[in-house]
């Protein structure tokens, strides 16, 4: 018998399979938010820097779309929230991650803060 997918062989024999996102399920104690159950989760909405020149705004539908100074939609992808930990997925293949604290988010070395926070 030929293996046509030598990956899939080799799930095939350690006994898994991957996921439909083609990834292993994570292992974490916090469940992961997917796009269908977004619409009503605390983090949503505009997260910006204290001087207003970086907006990050996470959508509902598990995407994000980030402002940079003039320059609107700078970077766009998709996320992901685990407990306090997000994790971004950029449309060009960068990835980045960051932690919500005390109701900042703590990302790429900035610090950003709600948007009614900051006005």
């Amino acid at each position: 018998m030929t293996w046509k997918a030598p990956c899939l062989a080799f799930a095939v024999l350690l006994g898994v399979a991957p996921t439909a996102t083609g990834r292993a399920e994570p292992n974490d104690q916090h469940q992961v938010r997917t796009s269908t159950d977004m619409a009503d989760h605390p983090y949503l909405g505009m997260w910006i820097t204290k001087d207003g020149l970086i907006r990050q705004e996470l959508l509902p539908n598990g995407r994000y779309d980030e402002a940079r100074g003039s320059r609107k939609s700078a970077y766009q992808g998709r996320y992901e929230i685990r407990g306090n930990r997000i994790e971004y997925w950029d449309d060009t293949g960068f990835t980045a991650d960051g932690e919500f604290i005390s109701d900042v988010l703590h990302h790429g070395g900035m610090l950003l803060y709600r948007e009614k926070q900051v006005k």
